[in-house]
């Protein structure tokens, strides 16, 4: 059955709607092969489909490889497999009906008092068709989800919520704070509905997989820098010492395979005399062990903050596997944080206020120059570069129409092992307006760097060992 209560057509049945999930969740970036999708389909098997959420359970079971990736599943889920949810018994409400709205808040506080969770079901349902719908067609042209949100204001619920709790002797006895905190996570699980439902609509009109590709936040890995917020970069910083455990046994391994050096073709050919001319034992030139040395220099302003914050936590947690690692932070003027970033290791969230709030980043005005740091960086810390230096440049490389001095940038380039830039803008921008991207993509290697799981490939291969 489907939301309407009709009949599924053959192209619309289990089999069809497995093979979209699977299909949507690889368009997000899952590594899901055809035997596990085998297995999913066996799994449903197994539990029928008169429970969604064990139809949900035994779907993540077989088809998921971590726990990060669960919200995203459960998101493209309720599109592939939605609730049925029921006539709520309640007229939908005209938006702008202020009686209506009143209304539907109490019913909502009531709900989120009892923890009915199918009541929510339908109010989530009842809101987005009264005060989520915009345009002028037959009916509507959309939904949104945040225009339901914005006239509801669930988040102000709290206080009656608890009064409510209170009234009913819910928990009596229970810590206010975590009664609040309790209320405040139903409160967003209903927010979640709303935008459920707003995301069904769309996709009965739109079809599940456009909505599934493009409505569908990915996982926190595969967001663009330049695009997260706050929350997603909370997540990004939870994923740096997992990712630094993956790179430091990727550089290790990396380090021994090395270690056994290349083949000495003079002193291999010699000893094939024994054996009538053929190599039976390759003799390799050893080489002499040494780590190298690793320079950061971050454009830590405007928008590339939270890219160049990310970085630097992720290499402070690598730097066992340096001899030496320096990071410097710029704006328009560069200064060494690299005390800064050890001493806050243990809270990667603060990294940012620290380093603007202690080190030296701007003279006169508040916008980025590179042309200046870059000046400024070869005066004071030339010494930081030698034969054994990988410097790494994050940056967007807008100027602010401020001169590039690229002269600076190819002393850096002559004195270090070498140069790679990383940048988190898309190729197509660079050279866009003040962005002098390809002038300096002329000297250094320049390369694109806009989420977390294409840093940590680019980290991994351009990493010396």
């Amino acid at each position: 059955m489907n939301a309407d209560g009709a009949a599924p057509a053959a192209s619309d049945g289990p089999v069809a709607r497995l093979t979209g999930l699977v299909a949507a969740l690889r368009d997000h970036g899952f590594g899901i092969g055809t035997g596990e999708t085998v297995d999913a389909g066996l799994a449903l098997e197994a539990v029928g489909f008169a429970d969604r959420e064990r139809m949900r359970e035994a779907l993540a079971a077989t088809l998921l490889h971590g726990e990060r990736q669960r919200p995203v599943f459960d998101r493209v889920f309720d599109l592939y497999f939605p609730a049925l949810v029921t006539d709520p018994g309640q007229p939908a409400q005209e938006p702008g009906d202020a009686a209506g709205l009143a209304g539907l808040r109490t019913r909502i506080a009531e709900a989120l008092a009892v923890g009915d969770t199918a009541l929510l079901d339908r109010l989530a349902a009842e809101a987005v068709a009264g005060f989520g719908g915009y345009g002028s067609g037959p009916g509507t042209d959309g939904w949104s989800s945040y225009q339901t949100l914005s006239r509801l204001r669930p988040e102000t619920l709290l206080a009656r919520v608890r009064a409510a709790r209170t009234a009913d002797g819910g928990e009596p006895d229970f810590a206010d704070r975590l009664l609040d905190d309790e209320i405040r996570r139903a409160i967003e699980g209903f927010r979640e509905r709303v935008r459920t439902e707003a995301r069904r609509r769309v996709a009965d009109r739109q079809g599940r997989d456009e909505v599934a590709r493009r409505a569908v936040a990915g996982t926190a890995d595969r967001v663009d820098f330049l695009l997260a917020g706050r929350e997603q970069l909370d997540e990004l910083r939870r994923t740096v010492r997992p990712l630094a455990r993956k790179l430091a046994t990727r550089l290790a391994a990396r380090r021994r395979r090395a270690a056994r050096g290349e083949i000495d073709l003079r002193r291999t050919l010699r000893a094939s005399l024994s054996t009538g001319g053929v190599p039976v034992r390759p003799i390799l030139r050893r080489r002499r062990p040494g780590r190298p040395e690793l320079v950061l220099l971050c454009d830590v302003s405007g928008s590339v903050a939270g890219f160049a914050q990310f970085t630097m936590s992720l290499v402070q947690a690598l730097h066992d596997q340096f001899s030496r690692v320096r990071v410097f932070a710029f704006v328009n003027r560069v200064d060494e944080v690299t005390g800064l970033l050890a001493r806050g290791a243990a809270d990667p969230a603060g990294l940012g206020e620290r380093i603007l709030a202690e080190a030296r980043l701007t003279g006169w005005h508040g916008q980025s120059d590179y042309g200046t740091a870059l000046d400024e960086f070869v005066e004071r810390y030339a010494d930081a570069l030698g034969p054994r230096t990988v410097v790494f440049v994050l940056g967007d490389a807008r100027t602010n129409q401020a001169d590039p001095r690229t002269e600076s940038l190819r002393l850096i380039a002559e004195r270090a092992r070498r140069v790679h830039w990383l940048n988190p803008e898309q190729p197509a921008l660079w050279g866009t307006g003040d962005s002098v991207a390809p002038l300096y993509a002329e000297l250094v290697d320049m390369w694109p760097c806009r989420n977390a799981r294409r840093l940590g490939e680019l980290v991994g291969r351009l990493l010396p060992v």
